[in-house]
């Protein structure tokens, strides 16, 4: 699975990166649309690159897009005015093998498939109560790009021009590589060569990329503090390569 991530690249400087649009800066008012957070967790407002038509018959440009990290179908009930019912199960992952016949996902499967960059994520091995926390990550310092979904949810009644609630869910796939060896799941990753292809949103979803592991020859793991464990820790150490166990139980 991927429940925590790491992301250093500011919304707008990764559109003049990748030739996209940017709507995130606008969309905070001018405001700092998000710095660097080494420690994501769910329900965290992401960047996320969709590709999106202006006018029905116009040319689909890529768009640097904020989204609510958990996936709220466009079915979800009301909780109160204007909130939606998320008591059950966070949507924060969507296995590859089940997104084109789940529910809650394969519309979004159709038409609205997005990328989550991020620098890297976290993953935990051993028994519980004695993980050790793992960092997998472009070894080459660019950003790795997960294959994801997304999909708008507004109030009841609330009309279609109104700002939807946009959300997103990291598709994950078995685990490949030395990276079986700390968890049997992992993003889906998509190499840059194949990103318009996983982006089209006129196209159906490409199986072949869903069997694929994108950029699995540019990531590395290593093992890092367990101050990754608090979602209240945030800061490059959380990145950093272990200390020895004596010197990580001082810091604890």
């Amino acid at each position: 699975m991927c429940g925590r991530f790491a992301v250093t690249t500011d919304p707008a400087l990764l559109a003049e990166k990748i030739q996209a649009i940017d709507e995130a800066t606008a969309a905070t008012k001018g405001k700092d649309a998000g710095g660097p957070n080494y420690n994501v967790a769910p329900t965290t407002t992401i960047s996320t690159v969709v590709k999106r038509h202006s006018e029905p018959d116009d040319e689909s440009t890529r768009r640097i897009r904020l989204m609510r990290w958990g996936l709220v179908p466009p079915w979800a009930k009301e909780a109160s005015e204007g909130v939606p019912d998320t008591k059950g199960p966070l949507l924060i992952n969507a296995r590859a093998e089940t997104i084109t016949k789940s529910p809650a996902f394969r519309n979004s499967a159709k038409s609205k498939r997005c990328l989550v960059p991020m620098d890297g994520w976290y993953e935990w091995r051993g028994e519980k109560g004695k993980k050790t926390p793992f960092y997998m990550y472009g070894a080459d310092g660019e950003p790795l790009f997960m294959a994801g979904l997304w999909s708008t949810w507004r109030p009841k009644g609330a009309s279609k021009d109104s700002a939807p609630l946009l959300s997103a869910t990291i598709i994950t796939t078995d685990a490949a590589g030395p990276l079986a060896e700390i968890h049997d799941r992992m993003p889906l990753t998509i190499s840059s060569s194949d990103w318009d292809r996983w982006l089209d949103p006129d196209a159906p979803v490409d199986e072949g990329l869903l069997r694929g592991h994108g950029d699995l020859d540019r990531i590395e793991i290593r093992e890092v503090s367990r101050l990754v464990n608090s979602v209240r820790n945030n800061g490059p150490e959380l990145i950093e390569p272990a200390e020895p166990e004596a010197e990580q139980a001082t810091l604890l």
